[in-house]
């Protein structure tokens, strides 16, 4: 089970940190991501990290966002900077068991929370 917290609406400009804890498994082993969906938009890949802590983002968000995890607390992170306005949308952790997995493809990840809206 994935839990997120952290959205809610912040200016232009500003910061935010997301936070998605894991039950039921330990996130050191399983690959995470965040993907984000606006309104009438397709789900977007945000920030993906492997088993080994290799990380890849999405050209929108290169430089501005970062994505971390705290092992002993099973959580996940997504600290957003510089926020502009087309980030405005609903934002999903994501999580798979398969230990080599490493994509920007919705489908491959088994298990997501339920989203967290971020609006700016």
């Amino acid at each position: 089970q994935l839990v997120e917290s952290g959205g809610g609406s912040v200016q232009a400009g500003g910061s935010r940190r997301l936070s998605c804890v894991a039950s039921g498994y330990s996130s050191s082993s399983y690959c995470v991501a965040w993907f984000r969906q606006a309104p009438g938009k397709e789900r977007e890949g945000v920030a993906l990290m492997n088993r080994y802590g290799t990380t890849d983002y999405g050209d929108s968000v290169e430089g501005r966002f970062t994505i971390s995890k705290d092992n002993a607390k099973n959580t996940l992170y997504l600290q957003m900077n510089s926020l502009k306005p087309e980030d405005t949308a609903t934002y999903y952790c994501a999580a798979d068991v398969d230990p080599d997995c490493y994509t920007w493809l919705p489908d491959e990840y088994a298990y997501w929370g339920q989203g967290t809206q971020v609006t700016v």
